[in-house]
C-alpha cells in the first residue's frame, strides 16, 4: 500500500445480528487495498450481500468499526458513501426514465456538479450511448444491469461493489463488462466483487477472501492460494490398460484411471513436480508404456469448495 494512503476500505471487529436473532456476521476484519480487484467467495447465505451493505451504508451493524479511505462509515456517513458505488443483485431500475436521465440523477444524488462529458464516457465504455435516449424498460437485462454499473460509476467513486454482476448476462457481454473493471482498476478505482462465476474470480482478482456461515475464514493473495492448495496432476495414457499398478509404484500417489487406460499422479508442492522424470523412469522400468502425457491443475473453484466443505 502506498505510503499515506490509507486502505480503500477497513473493516474491524464488525459484527451483525438480526431482529430475528440470526447472526450474520461476526468479528469481521478485512483491509481492501487502493486500486485492486477482490474477489468475496461464499455460498449463498455465507453473508457477502450483507457485508457489502454495511459497508456501503445500507445496513448498520450491530457493532464492529468500517471506514472508506480512511471515512468513518458512520461518524463521516456522507463521505464516506461518496467514495462508493454500488452495483446490486437486483435489476431494479426506473421503468419510464431514459438511461441518460438516470445516470444523470444518480450523480445528482450524490452533490455532484453537472459533468455531460463524465457521463458519455461512462455510458460510451459501457456500450451505452446509443441507448442514452431510450427508456429503460426497453433495454435487454444485459444493457439494463451495464446501465447499473454506468449509475454506480456516475458519482466518480473511489470503490466499486460489483454483487454478482454478471448473473444473467450473457458470455460477450459479460467479457466486455471484465475489460470495463479491467479499465477502471487500472484508474485506480477499487473493485470489490462477488460471483458465482468463480472462473471469473480466477481470471480478474488480485486477492481472495473466502467467507462462510459469516465469518471471514480466508485472505489471500490469489496467486499464493493457488500455489499452496492448487494440486497439479500428471495424467498419462497408455499403450495398453493395466488391471494394478506394478509392485513397488503403490506408494507414489498413481491412480488408475479410464478402465486402466490412464495413470494419475498428483502433486501439489513446490519442488515435487521435480519428482517426475524419476517416475517415468520407474514407470518404463515396469513395462508400462505410455502414449501421451499432459498436466492439470486445480481451479480456485475447487480450491473454494475444498475450503468450504473443510470448514463445516
Amino acid at each position: 500500500m502506498p505510503a499515506g494512503r490509507p486502505p480503500a476500505i477497513s473493516v474491524s471487529g464488525l459484527n451483525k445480528t438480526f431482529a430475528s436473532g440470526f447472526r450474520a456476521l461476526h468479528e469481521i476484519d478485512l483491509e481492501v487495498r487502493p486500486g485492486e480487484i477482490f474477489a468475496l467467495l461464499g455460498p449463498n447465505g455465507a453473508g457477502k450481500t450483507t457485508l457489502i451493505s454495511i459497508i456501503c451504508g445500507i445496513v448498520t451493524a450491530t457493532s464492529g468499526r468500517v471506514e472508506v479511505a480512511g471515512y468513518d462509515n458512520v461518524a463521516d456517513f456522507r463521505e464516506a458513501r461518496s467514495r462508493v458505488g454500488l452495483v446490486p443483485q437486483e435489476l431494479t431500475t426506473e421503468a419510464f426514465e431514459t438511461v441518460w436521465a438516470t445516470v444523470r440523477f444518480s450523480r445528482g444524488l450524490f452533490g455532484k456538479p453537472p459533468d455531460p462529458d463524465h457521463l458519455e464516457r461512462v455510458l460510451r465504455d459501457l456500450a451505452l450511448w446509443e441507448k442514452r435516449d431510450h427508456q429503460i424498460m426497453t433495454l435487454s437485462g444485459g444493457m439494463k444491469r451495464r446501465l447499473l454499473i454506468a449509475k454506480a460509476l456516475s458519482h466518480e467513486p473511489d470503490v466499486l461493489f460489483l454483487d454478482e454482476p454478471t448473473a444473467g448476462v450473457d458470455v460477450d457481454l459479460r467479457q466486455d463488462m471484465w475489460e470495463v473493471v479491467r479499465g477502471l482498476r487500472a484508474s485506480g478505482v477499487t473493485v470489490i466483487l462477488t460471483t458465482h462465476y468463480i472462473e471469473e474470480a480466477e481470471l480478474m482478482a488480485d486477492r481472495v477472501g473466502v467467507i462462510n456461515r459469516g465469518g471471514l475464514t480466508l485472505v489471500e493473495e490469489k496467486s499464493a492460494l493457488m500455489r499452496r492448495l492448487g494440486a497439479k496432476q500428471l495424467i498419462l495414457t497408455l499403450a495398453e490398460p493395466i488391471e494394478e499398478l506394478p509392485e513397488g509404484l503403490a506408494d507414489k500417489r498413481l491412480e488408475l484411471a479410464a478402465e486402466g487406460w490412464e495413470l494419475v499422479y498428483t502433486y501439489g508442492k513446490e519442488g515435487e513436480g521435480k519428482d517426475i522424470a524419476v517416475l517415468l523412469t520407474e514407470l518404463t522400468e515396469a513395462g508400462i508404456r505410455f502414449t501421451d502425457l499432459y498436466t492439470e491443475q486445480s481451479s480456485l473453484e475447487d480450491i473454494f469448495v475444498h475450503l468450504v466443505r473443510e470448514r463445516q
